[in-house]
């Protein structure tokens, strides 16, 4: 098997180091591994394959060399660096929303739309965390039943948010005064209806990323979607309250049968037994959890789901490393 050139942009962040650890576990066929972040982080290392590899600089010359650079430094860092690493022959796989919206640059959640990898320039975007969970679940009832409307509600660990984030978290949770206030109140026991910065209109530039990535992934502009993201006192895994309104009718068995027949989807739903998905049950897995499937009755064809997911894996690393692993099917 071709084995190929791989860096780590932003490798000692949450996510790239997690990107590190899912390379290894999932034995992405890696010649050289090559570690890079700001000069801060330089004189780190991590461990991958049992081999200490020390973190380098990133500069304008990291990738000669380098066939695949999954990024994971943030937008100004992706829009200076993607573009260099292109022009020296590397494929991008780009975890921040600086191209998400591109029309260029395929948006992709392999389980999805894996088929646009093939479309790309250079660039493949990431998308964001939450959508990649939530369109993992409603593309194949899209598919079945056509989606109008989609209103959701996201329960957001704090990981999504980094380090200091965690950091903030596990200070006040001790009594003790947060060395960096990341997060703009109070998270222990609180919740802040806040994902990322407010645009004009009154919602998160987040709550904005949820419609139109999941627009773009699902390849249907005429799908409404709605959302208020919501970050909770958990350390890791995303939940998400969705409603949905289908053109078509259905039953609640074909959905549960369909979602339990889906590759990276794992049905939790059995009231009986209290079982249900849970941030918990989510970490350090891949698959995507979905349960609490009933009907809303105030609406036609109307489901209410309950979906969460790991949202440092599949939501992030794991997607990012998946995306890889297509590329090099294709080549």
């Amino acid at each position: 098997m071709k084995k190929y050139n791989v860096a780590v942009v932003g490798a000692t962040g949450l996510v790239g180091r997690k990107i590190v650890q899912v390379l290894e576990e999932r034995n992405f066929p890696t010649d050289k591994l090559i570690l890079l972040a700001s000069n801060r982080s330089v004189g780190k290392s991590l461990y991958f394959c049992g081999e200490k590899i020390e973190v380098k600089e990133l500069l304008p010359d990291s990738f000669k060399g380098i066939d695949i650079a999954l990024f994971s430094a943030g937008g100004s860092v992706s829009r200076e660096f993607a573009p260099i690493a292109v022009n020296s022959g590397t494929i991008v796989i780009d975890n921040s929303s600086a191209f998400r919206m591109d029309p260029q640059v395929p948006l992709v959640v392999p389980e999805v739309n894996g088929e646009e990898i093939k479309n790309h320039h250079g660039i493949i975007a990431n998308p964001n965390c939450s959508t990649i969970q939530m369109v993992v679940v409603i593309k194949p009832l899209h598919d079945i039943w056509k989606v109008k409307r989609i209103v959701v509600s996201t329960y957001q660990s704090v990981t999504g948010a980094g380090k200091y984030a965690v950091d903030q978290l596990e200070a006040e949770i001790s009594g003790k005064k947060p060395s960096i206030q990341k997060l703009p109140h109070r998270i222990a026991m609180n919740v802040i209806p806040q994902v990322d910065v407010f645009e004009e209109d009154g919602n998160t530039r987040e709550e904005w990323k949820m419609v139109n990535e999941t627009k773009k992934i699902l390849g249907d502009m005429s799908v409404n979607v709605t959302a208020t993201c919501v970050r909770v006192p958990v350390i890791g895994g995303h939940s998400e309250s969705v409603n949905i309104e289908f053109e078509k009718n259905f039953s609640i068995d074909d959905v549960k049968r369909l979602l339990s027949s889906r590759s990276g989807v794992k049905l939790l739903d059995d009231k009986e037994k209290l079982l249900y998905p849970m941030p918990l049950l989510s970490e350090g897995k891949d698959d995507v959890f979905v349960g609490r499937i009933r009907r809303d009755v105030t609406i036609p064809n109307g489901l209410n789901l309950w979906i969460v997911a790991d949202n440092l894996r599949k939501g992030a690393a794991t997607n990012a490393v998946q995306i890889a692993e297509e590329y090099i099917k294709i080549l």
